[in-house]
């Protein structure tokens, strides 16, 4: 049975340095620890570096600064917000949850948030590692990391963009030094993200400075259907930004308060917005050393191969986005066969929008939009992932939730991010959160604990089977199994088959 560490127990001797940490409901929580030197200075738009540590107790009962982002005063209609104040770009800490600081060598569970390579925080209260640890005696480390413009711009040929990569890498490094002295085993790593924080997740998985530092991965909706930019796409991006802030070169850029960038990348979304596809001012960079490929390719070759991994998705990923929006739910048929046929060719594209109108009965041409833009960039990626995986003989567990929201007339569907207050199983951390409204609650905590002791499971056994979950097989080329989130859960055969076999004739 958990119990509150007594007062001897809440410092902690790291070989980072000391911690004075908390004592929250029968854990030892740590707030806003570094795990790298703050970004800002000169070291803006560089990789992270070690920190320099400190003399004597440092106090860790308080989250660090988010990383800066744009902010809404009240939020938005679906999440009801992704980040909060304060922002600063000094913001490279992580938060600890663990049972103990012992040397019991539990589990350990990175959590890497999304929200769309601009927004989030680690320290979010939906983040919360208290119910992974508490439910499943790990250890459960949330990481903030650099966003936007001051995580993602590209400065010039040879420097790359991916400064959040390197962030999170620092992180992963900090847990392999550190988590020990924390109750947690640095041989059993499990990184798990969602969304923006799934493309990490991959691109960590593959990353050369991370090899033997992972043992597991979740991918929870991982967006890997975006077209990712060279280096010379992504210069050209950095020019529209640039221009946007009003500056010349980097030597003003560098010049510019953080405030001004936030601005300027919010310009940007306007700048770089395409009608029918979702909206992504800043995006990882190919580029070369840092991340020599696409991250949905790194779990395919070399010791990322051995990996274990679970992928999932929503089935109306795409509702997020687009369903509230009237300007998309006024789409005709003609503008969305259009946007088909920028994916399947113009030949193609009426016979495609037909074989979605069969597979949703009554379906408007808003709804195809949605199931074609789901099925682009994350259901029918996440299905080839697996396929390619079950190919090589590497075992995938697969999923869909399927749970719709009451909310907003049922228009969101399963959308994008529903999924994760059932992971965490701590819908009291939620209340703000508009698209959860109306849910029933003996179903939703039905569900969510099913989910939750699968993800419990799959940390620490690399298998997400429990007892009160139906028998979930890995996916292969012959079954395609698939487990099936909602208010009756269960595994079916190929579940995503029809958009996985659609999606074989479009244009490349």
């Amino acid at each position: 049975m958990a119990h509150s560490p007594g007062d001897d127990q809440l410092v902690v001797d790291l070989p980072a340095g000391r911690l004075r940490g908390a004592a929250e409901d029968g854990l030892l929580v740590l707030r806003g620890v570094p795990y790298a030197a703050p970004p800002v200075g000169d070291l803006r738009w560089k990789p992270a570096r070690p920190h320099a540590g400190w003399s004597g107790i440092r106090d860790a009962t308080a989250d660090g600064p988010s990383a800066p982002q744009p902010y809404r005063e009240g939020g938005d209609p679906v999440l009801g917000g992704h980040g909060a104040p304060p922002f600063d770009e000094d913001c490279l800490t992580l938060d600890v949850w663990t049972p103990a600081a012992d040397g019991a060598r539990r589990p350990v569970l990175l959590w890497i948030h999304g929200g769309g390579f601009v927004s989030g925080s680690g320290s979010l209260p939906g983040y919360s590692g208290a119910t992974f640890a508490r439910d499943g005696d790990l250890v459960v480390v949330s990481i903030n990391y650099r966003l936007g413009p001051l995580g993602y711009l590209c400065l010039g040929p040879g420097e790359g963009g991916n400064h959040w990569l390197t962030d999170q890498l620092a992180a992963l490094c900090w847990v392999k030094e550190n988590i020990a002295s924390l109750g947690g085993d640095p041989d059993s790593v499990t990184v798990a993200g969602q969304s923006g924080g799934a493309v990490s997740t991959a691109a960590l998985a593959g990353h050369p400075q991370a090899q033997g530092l992972i043992k597991r991965v979740i991918l929870q909706s991982p967006p890997f259907g975006l077209d990712l930019p060279g280096p010379d796409a992504a210069l050209e991006r950095t020019a529209a930004f640039r221009e946007l802030a009003g500056v010349e070169d980097e030597a003003e850029l560098r010049t510019l308060p953080w405030p001004a960038l936030i601005g300027a990348g919010i310009g940007l979304f306007a700048r770089t917005a395409r009608w029918g596809h979702w909206p992504t001012p800043f995006l990882p960079v190919i580029d070369g050393p840092a991340l020599p490929r696409h991250p949905a390719e790194a779990l395919l070759s070399g010791a990322a191969a051995g990996i274990d991994v679970m992928i999932g998705w929503t089935r109306e990923e795409a509702a997020f986005g687009f369903a509230l929006d009237e300007g998309y739910a006024a789409a005709t048929r003609e503008q969305v066969t259009e946007r088909i046929a920028e994916t399947f060719g113009g030949s193609r594209a009426p016979a495609v929008y037909a074989a979605y109108e069969r597979n949703r009965p009554g379906a408007r041409p808003h709804d195809v939009l949605m199931d074609l833009i789901t099925d682009e960039l994350f259901r029918v990626p996440a299905v080839r992932l697996a396929e390619a995986r079950a190919a090589l003989g590497r075992p995938v567990w697969a999923y869909q939730f399927d749970l719709p929201a009451p909310a907003y007339e049922g228009r969101l569907g399963a959308a994008h991010c529903l999924e994760l207050p059932f992971v965490f199983d701590n819908f009291d951390q939620w209340s703000h959160a508009p698209f959860l409204a109306g849910l029933a609650p003996a179903v939703r905590d039905g569900l969510a604990h099913a989910m939750h002791q699968a993800w419990i499971g799959f940390v620490r056994t690399g298998d997400p089977n429990h007892s009160d979950l139906p028998r979930w097989d890995p996916y292969d080329t012959k079954t395609r199994a698939t487990m099936r989130f909602d208010s009756v859960t269960g595994v079916l055969d190929d579940l995503a088959g029809d958009s996985r076999l659609l999606h074989l004739t479009r244009v490349t």
